[in-house]
């Protein structure tokens, strides 16, 4: 079994017991993101994050040329080292791999991007962010081979060399597809899906493709990505997407056993 887990990074999520869940295990790749410790970190630099809300309702980082710097510094650098370190603590040997490294994951640069400002669409200018095309998983299958764990977070990187921001669910998605992975997790702050944005126990305990349509309409903000990188997965091939809490002891294992919103 290979499984695919994507721990989230904002606010509200707890890294250390996924770690713990996955120090005994050797199946797996970690994706990551990390938009609490980029907005930190953009906020020290004087380049605080900003974001906007697409005509479909999602929620998205705006990526221009400065902030793009601090994504790169903030995820490659700082969250993904700190990362290996903590599983190299839990005995685990670690990779830590960017989009970018050795075109890992390759991407198209987002064209005519658009944003709902006072109720008006405009176009998102001087956009940096990328739309996941192509993972390359006999890498991450090689690295699984020699015994190591791939931890993989954005940004990506375009055939002409251009550095782009992705979403890391999305990454997360694809790196399944990719690896022919039996399972992808998607850790975050709240328990899964759920019917009222704000009530724990409206979760929605299982998404039929079929259910697509609705999924994503009750998404709002960024459970919108997840939920489109659930079916993105179940499209390249996952057949099974779950989206569950990062928080507790052994998120992976409650995850797997069906605690969250199973996409199937």
């Amino acid at each position: 079994m290979t499984l695919v887990v994507k721990v989230g990074g904002a606010s509200g999520n707890s890294l250390g017991p996924v770690l713990d869940d996955l120090a005994s295990r050797t199946d797996y790749i970690l994706v990551h993101g990390g938009s609490e410790r980029v907005d930190r970190l953009g906020e020290a630099l004087g380049r605080p994050a900003e974001y906007f809300t697409s005509p479909s309702g999602a929620v998205s980082r705006r990526s221009d040329p400065a902030h793009l710097e601090v994504v790169v510094l903030g995820l490659a650098g700082a969250v993904q080292t700190e990362i290996v370190a903590a599983l190299l603590a839990r005995g685990v040997r670690a990779i830590g791999l960017s989009g970018v490294d050795a075109g890992l994951v390759l991407a198209r640069r987002k064209e005519g991007a658009r944003e709902v400002v006072d109720g008006k669409v405009l176009r998102v200018r001087d956009d940096w962010s990328g739309t996941v095309e192509r993972v390359d998983g006999s890498l991450l299958r090689s690295l699984l081979g020699l015994g190591l764990v791939p931890v993989v977070g954005p940004p990506a990187v375009t055939e002409r060399g251009e550095v782009v921001n992705v979403d890391a669910d999305r990454i997360a998605a694809a790196v399944a597809a990719a690896v022919g992975a039996e399972a992808l997790v998607l850790l975050t702050n709240v328990p899964g899906l759920l019917r009222a944005k704000d009530d724990a126990n409206s979760l929605v305990r299982e998404v039929r493709r079929a259910e697509r349509d609705a999924a994503l309409a009750r998404a709002e903000g960024r459970m919108r990505k997840k939920v489109a990188a659930a079916f993105t997965a179940l499209d390249g091939g996952v057949p099974r997407v779950v989206i569950a809490t990062s928080q507790g002891p052994g998120p992976v294992a409650r995850a797997l056993a069906g605690d969250g919103t199973v996409f199937s």
